[in-house]
């Protein structure tokens, strides 16, 4: 049986009580000192960690030495632990690999291979944090559910719409990879770290004297082991019998001119200017990928530069489709600055089409476009193609 089909098969318990919440635990400090927030204001607290990946695939990447700040890892396992003993609540540990794979890892080397970059974070929150998560609470008797994302939920009265809102402290806000939340999700779940910078939430841990404390950031993915992207999808690849397209093909101009030779659309990204495999007297960079032809089109910065896109599987949170073309503030990755556009939206609501007012710089397929109102809140996103 599947992880869905085992899911599926859980009972839902027949009552939750509202003081229960779950709180996904990582084994970081951020979610520890949700644990430790919500306990100081009088919340009992079942802690669930995440088992996502086998740490022991793929030995030929993980090299001589113990991969460092990334999430999810044995020994974040171990530290959620940790600090569910020091504060004195249940502890579970719940497999979640199969479904992991499935619907992240699989995925996110397809996309790579077909010539899009995805973003494995939104795809694990969508797709495997929350709903699974929000399942299991229930089972454990939780109304509800907490994570230790830079972020924020309001429930709009006048709308009775739950809104996604920007966390207080920009530098850490993680709205962008929660555009793909229900309403459902979100009026069970909650950000208590939303309204808290970082060093405030240092603090906290410190003041509860949480053992990760000054534990470091993670900042890898959880299942590429040495943070090489090309060596793990060709390892994975390998592994799976998936085909790899690894014949050499063409890096042409935007003319067709022939500048080189590489040996793999995966090798490359939209906006890449290093590690293109030929010389120049100028540089270039990576403008599109034709996975189709094997191609790889390269040009000069200013090429990379457009005013329009397209988006599809759109997710609207904050408001209900608009039927009417409207202007957002755009972000097309995690660390763009909000752009602002026009915005007109297909009958259907799941697509639109987006019209900067000024040219922005390698909008890239696989990435999400994140809408946003002129104040703080996520009106939506969807993956741009």
């Amino acid at each position: 049986m599947n992880t869905e089909a085992q899911l599926e098969a859980l009972p839902v318990a027949t009552a939750t009580d509202a003081h229960v919440v779950a709180v996904a635990m990582s084994g970081g400090v951020d979610s520890s000192a949700v644990a430790a927030r919500l306990q100081q204001h009088g919340r009992s607290v079942i802690g669930l960690t995440m088992q996502l990946w086998n740490q022991r695939r793929l030995p030929e990447l993980q090299g001589s030495s113990p991969a460092q700040h990334r999430c999810c890892s044995l020994d974040d396992v171990y530290d959620a632990k940790r600090v569910a003993q020091h504060l004195n609540f249940p502890h579970y540990v719940v497999n979640f690999e199969e479904h992991f794979e499935e619907r992240v890892v699989r995925p996110f080397v397809e996309q790579y291979l077909s010539g899009r970059t995805p973003i494995a974070c939104t795809n694990c929150n969508t797709e495997v944090k929350f709903e699974p998560l929000l399942r299991m609470a229930r089972q454990i008797g939780a109304a509800r559910l907490a994570t230790g994302h830079y972020a924020r939920i309001h429930h709009n009265a006048e709308t009775q719409r739950w809104e996604l809102l920007r966390a207080r402290d920009d530098s850490k806000d993680q709205s962008y990879f929660l555009w793909g939340l229900t309403q459902e999700q979100l009026s069970r779940s909650e950000f208590p770290l939303g309204e808290l910078t970082k060093d405030e939430v240092r603090e906290l841990a410190r003041a509860a004297n949480l053992p990760v404390a000054e534990k470091p950031e993670s900042m890898e993915l959880c299942f590429v082991p040495n943070g090489n992207y090309v060596q793990f999808i060709q390892a994975y690849s390998a592994e799976r019998g998936m085909p790899l397209n690894a014949r050499a093909g063409e890096i042409v101009d935007e003319s067709g001119a022939v500048l080189g030779q590489h040996n793999g659309v995966h090798n490359f990204t939209i906006g890449q200017r290093k590690g293109l495999g030929f010389a120049a007297t100028k540089p270039f960079y990576v403008l599109s990928i034709d996975a189709a032809n094997n191609r790889v089109v390269v040009g000069d910065d200013e090429s990379l530069r457009t005013t329009t896109c397209e988006v599809e599987a759109v997710n609207w949170v904050s408001i209900a489709a608009p039927t009417q073309p409207f202007r957002a503030l755009v972000k097309i990755r995690h660390k763009h600055e909000p752009a602002m556009a026009t915005v007109e939206v297909a009958s259907d609501g799941k697509s639109l089409r987006l019209g900067f007012d000024g040219p922005q710089r390698a909008i890239t397929r696989g990435q999400g476009a994140v809408l946003y109102d002129e104040g703080e809140r996520v009106l939506g996103g969807g993956w741009i193609r």
